[in-house]
């Protein structure tokens, strides 16, 4: 593992009116990892994702992506950075198709004078694309790039998210509860996704309360609560029970895991 972490935070401070959601909160993902956070509802772990990805500002704290300081106003500011977010309402639009979905906010416009002018889009390319992308991650289960995501299935559409991720998120990807609402065949295809992605050595945050999903596919556990960090753990050096404790204070982390 590089000693540099490709997305780091420090200090970050958010507060909604008297609520402080972030309180001095501490972060680190390395490159090719599979970084898992979890924590207890209103632990603050969702405001840290999206203090991260520009969905939120924070009041203060820094964020370095590749030991350069960003400050990013919109997801959008992040997204051309390299950081992709699947969200948990996934963010597609259900009545337009695959491809159009993979590519929207960044559609491909034809060549020459037809796109520059006529703004005509490149359809064929972005087909092409999508089903290359979709091929890659062995979800071609899906005949026809064209169909509504409407049609689809709810792993599907978690699939084409993820894949949609994998595509154009050079730098980082950032999971939120991506299995939330699938069944176990197709939470079984999305950890496979996770892996396949990691696999191509981009770096994957996984915001779960699946703790089985986590064990599996996590290089380290980031253990968030009282809006900071409170540990770091390694799946391989505690139990499931143990992670669960720590994220209630039932049980105090090791000194040598605890957050500085």
């Amino acid at each position: 593992m590089s000693t540099a972490p490709i997305l780091q935070a420090r200090g970050l401070v958010k507060k909604f009116g008297k609520v402080t959601a972030l309180n001095g909160c501490d972060f680190e993902l390395y490159p090719g990892e599979v970084l898992a956070v979890i924590g207890d509802n209103g632990a603050g772990k969702s405001v840290m994702i999206k203090s991260l990805s520009g969905a939120i500002q924070p009041d203060s704290g820094v964020v370095e992506l590749d030991s350069q300081p960003v400050h990013f106003n919109s997801p959008l500011e992040a997204r051309a950075a390299g950081i992709e977010t699947v969200y948990q309402t996934l963010a597609m639009s259900p009545a337009l198709s695959i491809a159009d979905n993979m590519f929207m906010g960044r559609e491909l416009r034809k060549p020459g004078w037809r796109g520059k002018y006529l703004r005509q889009l490149d359809k064929s390319s972005m087909d092409a694309f999508a089903r290359e992308k979709l091929n890659e991650l062995g979800l071609m289960t899906i005949q026809n790039i064209r169909q509504a995501v409407e049609t689809l299935s709810g792993g599907q559409r978690q699939g084409i998210a993820v894949a949609r991720a994998a595509a154009f998120g050079s730098k980082v990807i950032i999971l939120d509860e991506p299995t939330a609402a699938l069944g176990v065949k197709e939470s079984r295809r999305v950890l496979e996704l996770i892996q396949d992605v990691r696999s191509r050595g981009i770096p994957i945050v996984l915001i779960s309360h699946n703790m089985p999903h986590v064990f599996e596919v996590a290089d380290r556990i980031h253990i968030h609560r009282l809006g900071r960090r409170l540990c770091v753990i390694k799946p391989s050096d505690h139990s499931m029970s143990e992670a669960v404790a720590m994220m209630t204070g039932a049980m105090e982390p090791p000194k040598e895991v605890q957050a500085a």
